[in-house]
């Protein structure tokens, strides 16, 4: 597995990423309702390319195809992290996060779904406040999360 920084050219391939990851690897803890707002499969190129730009953003790669990718921000803030549904428990979030962490100088800040806070309580962040994020009228719970350095 190579991880490497983000390219413009990744960009579709993220958003179908994530779109399947959000839609089978979220699905045991979301409603179709919830996953159908959080992930509408007609994501914006350009505000997704702008965002991963403005941000420290990193993909791995296996085989020639990007299997996971995640993002943080110059404060700290870890945006997000998705690995294909096909390849998930092999180490690959683990290897994004390590080197997202390494990038940030202070704590660390994260949401993460109901799916992802068991990992991020692993690395050591604690729960500060469970919240509902709202998208298109339907709610979804999330965690603020923090682990300090």
């Amino acid at each position: 597995m190579l991880i490497r920084e983000y390219r413009m050219s990744d960009c579709k391939e993220i958003t179908e990423l994530f779109y399947n990851t959000v839609h089978t690897v979220n699905a045991r803890d979301y409603t179709k309702e919830q996953l159908d707002v959080w992930a509408t499969g007609n994501e914006d190129l350009e505000k997704w390319n702008s965002s991963l730009k403005e941000h420290y953003s990193i993909v791995a790669v296996e085989n020639d195809v990007i299997v996971g990718f995640g993002d943080i921000d110059k404060t700290g803030y870890l945006d997000r992290l998705y690995v294909h549904s096909d390849h998930q428990g092999k180490g690959i979030a683990t290897a994004i996060c390590d080197q997202l962490e390494q990038y940030a100088k202070g704590d660390i800040t994260t949401h993460a779904s109901i799916t992802a806070k068991p990992f991020f309580e692993k690395r050591g962040y604690k729960v500060l406040k469970e919240q509902q994020v709202e998208r298109q009228g339907v709610f979804l719970t999330n965690f603020r999360m923090k682990k300090s350095r």
